[in-house]
């Protein structure tokens, strides 16, 4: 595979959702199977794209990887091809380093309800980078002349998402719906998901009804305590390109580790009427 074809490849399997580990030799020396350059792609059941020179070596890597894909710790392996029975992996008489990777999916933000406020988050989402998903049982809604720029439109009932897209530790979930009903029959299943983030727009007085006819349903508090309302960092904001402002910064915080706390010791921030 040449090496547009093989970056091709990463960014479909991306765009997919399909986590891989990347596996390249960037040195080699003496006599070994590949020379630099060669790249293997490693997915988490263990099948392989490419090879780095199969045998012993090829096995060790493929370990490797599934630890990485595992961890997303990037490893640097140095393997020498002397001495079988001292642990080497040939005995041709060279060395290679394999650099191995994890390529993670797009973190995907779902926006759920194509109002006002959720076109605005769609929007400002895919302008930082995330995969986009507009999702909402109204049709007009849910479309590129409603929310232009979305990378997935999903016009169908909120209980029905999880059976539509593959929901990760990277999938943020913002609901900017109209409504307690439509929260109320559509989050037991995101509940039951691997979702990194699942956020609720409107009033603490509206989650907290919310909550309780959750409750009421026999949903665990532990896993109603997952649901993040209301959504955002305090900015007053007020327009629905502020609120969208809001609730990303809030997503971009616990994806970065941040604390949202102002970063001047001394902020000197005038108040404008």
């Amino acid at each position: 595979m040449s090496s547009d074809g093989f970056f091709a490849r990463i960014g479909k399997l991306q765009e997919a959702g399909t986590p891989v580990a990347v596996a390249t030799v960037v040195r080699a020396s003496g006599s070994v199977p590949r020379r630099e350059g060669a790249r293997m792609l490693i997915y988490p059941d263990g099948r392989i794209e490419g090879t780095v020179g199969g045998g012993d070596l090829e096995g060790r890597v493929i370990q490797a990887a599934l630890e990485t894909l595992g961890d997303g710790v990037p490893k640097n392996l140095h393997y020498e091809f002397r001495d079988i029975e001292q642990g080497d992996v040939g005995v041709c008489g060279g060395e290679v380093e394999v650099f191995v990777e994890a390529v993670r999916p797009l973190s995907t933000v779902v926006v759920v309800g194509g109002g006002h406020v959720g076109a605005s988050v769609a929007y400002l989402a895919h302008w930082l980078g995330f995969r986009v998903v507009v999702s909402d049982d109204r049709p007009e809604f849910a479309t590129p002349e409603a929310v232009p720029g979305a990378d997935e439109y999903i016009q169908a009932p909120l209980a029905e998402l999880p059976d539509r897209i593959d929901i990760t530790s990277e999938t943020y979930i913002l609901l900017t719906t109209r409504g307690v009903p439509v929260d109320v029959d559509g989050l037991p299943g995101l509940l039951d998901s691997d979702a990194g983030y699942i956020g609720v727009i409107g009033s603490k007085r509206r989650w907290d009804t919310c909550a309780k006819l959750l409750a009421e349903r026999g949903i665990p508090q532990e896993k109603i305590a997952r649901v993040v309302s209301p959504m955002g960092l305090e900015l007053n904001a007020e327009t629905p390109e502020e609120i969208a402002v809001s609730m990303l910064a809030a997503i971009i915080m616990l994806r970065r580790g941040g604390s949202g706390e102002v970063m001047a010791d001394a902020p000197k921030i005038r108040k404008h009427a």
